[in-house]
């Protein structure tokens, strides 16, 4: 059986832009979290900071994950972040079990 994939995703919104990071979240989680295998697709904002964000995502396999990467709402969401992002995101990928 497939081991759950943890990622925690750093993003960083051009300065003033943190509103349009939320609202795209908005309008992509209901869509993502209705995927086979999401187990979890959280957006948080740093405290203190509004155009910094940490996307958290648990899915139940990485053939679920490779799904998700594919859509076609993903490709839009892909294609638009540009626009107010700041530069790419950075993916970090966690070790399954916690190590204590």
């Amino acid at each position: 059986m497939s081991q759950p994939i943890q990622l925690v995703i750093l993003i960083t919104t051009l300065p003033g832009r943190g509103k349009e990071q939320i609202a795209a979240f908005e309008r992509l989680a209901p869509i993502v979290r209705a995927e086979a295998g999401c187990l979890q697709y959280d957006l948080h904002q740093v405290s203190g900071e509004t155009d910094r964000f940490v996307l958290i995502e648990r899915w139940s396999s990485q053939a679920a994950l490779a799904a998700h990467d594919v859509t076609p709402h993903m490709v839009e969401a892909d294609a638009a972040s540009p626009a107010f992002r700041a530069g790419p995101a950075d993916v970090i990928r966690l070790v399954a079990e916690p190590l204590a």
